[in-house]
């Protein structure tokens, strides 16, 4: 697996056969998507409006959304922020992990997940947070089976979903140490 930074040029937006894909992508997995209620009709996602989505998470600064590979075909989706918007929280967060409904259950999710830990070890972050809506068990079930802890509970920034908080020390891969600083 391979991950790419979706990059778009000014004024341009995504290509349409990427954007097709994309749309395929966000549209198999319906029941994530009843649970998120990030589209009006999970049962029929449109292509305009993952472009919409994807536009919003990319006007922030910090945001880098990563399209996952697998054998050319993509495989799943990563939505990560450097720095999160409350200045007092110094760890980057994945804001939005998804792999293709098809792949689920076959390790994607967890390869996905630590491609995604990987470049935030090798920018010198020391821990990584995310958050986990409270309606979706499986979801807390697969990033606290990676290591990742809860540690807060609060309403997301933009809807005002409960959500868990989760929070994981990122150790050097090659010695398995943790870094000096878990703030």
């Amino acid at each position: 697996m391979i991950l790419e930074p979706l990059r778009l040029s000014p004024g341009h937006g995504i290509p349409a056969p990427l954007l097709a894909e994309l749309t395929a992508l966000y549209s198999s997995d319906r029941a994530f998507q009843e649970l998120s209620g990030d589209f009006p009709d999970p049962g029929d996602i449109r292509p305009e409006q993952v472009a919409s989505a994807l536009a919003e998470e990319l006007a922030h600064p910090d945001a880098e959304v990563l399209l996952a590979r697998d054998a050319g075909r993509l495989a799943g989706i990563a939505i990560t922020l450097a720095h999160h918007p409350d200045p007092a929280d110094p760890d980057p967060w994945i804001g939005l992990l998804m792999v293709d409904a098809a792949r689920q259950r076959r390790g994607y999710g967890r390869r996905l997940a630590t491609l995604v830990e990987d470049r935030f070890r090798a920018a010198g972050r020391t821990a990584v947070r995310l958050a986990v809506l409270e309606n979706n068990p499986g979801a807390l079930a697969f990033w606290t089976a990676l290591g990742y802890e809860i540690v807060d509970h609060r309403e997301d920034r933009r809807l005002g979903r409960t959500c868990a908080v989760l929070r994981k020390v990122l150790a050097d891969r090659r010695t398995g140490t943790m870094s000096a600083w878990t703030g």
